[in-house]
């Protein structure tokens, strides 16, 4: 699956959908893998951990606030071990338009509790 073809954004769609949901449902973190294993549920098999993941969560969170104003998707993918975000996160949530401040702790929670209450009702 490469970025830019219909594959990769229908799995992209997918995506955001999966999130969107989990942060209308309280804004609960979903594992990498989890997540691989709705997409393939829902037909699109992308590998927790390689390939267009890391394109995917950027892509989403850009897509949902290309303006920088709501907050990031992919806050709420975390890794199985850490129960983190990637680095990868950190990295889009400090560059522009974005740039969010604070260690990655209180930027992550703080990115948490946005979507919470962003997406509450929607």
């Amino acid at each position: 699956m490469q970025k830019g073809t219909h594959e990769y954004e229908q799995a992209l769609d997918a995506v955001i959908e999966i999130l969107r949901s989990r942060a209308r449902q309280g804004a609960v973190p979903i594992t990498c893998g989890d997540l691989s294993s709705e997409l393939a549920r829902l037909g699109h098999h992308v590998l927790a951990h390689e390939g267009p993941m890391p394109y995917l969560l950027e892509d989403a969170s850009v897509r949902e606030s290309p303006d920088g104003s709501l907050p990031l998707l992919s806050a709420l993918v975390v890794l199985q071990d850490s129960r983190w975000p990637s680095g990868g996160f950190f990295k889009l949530a400090r560059r522009a338009p974005y740039k969010r401040s604070g260690d990655n702790l209180l930027l992550w929670t703080r990115e948490i509790e946005k979507l919470a209450e962003y997406y509450a009702g929607r």
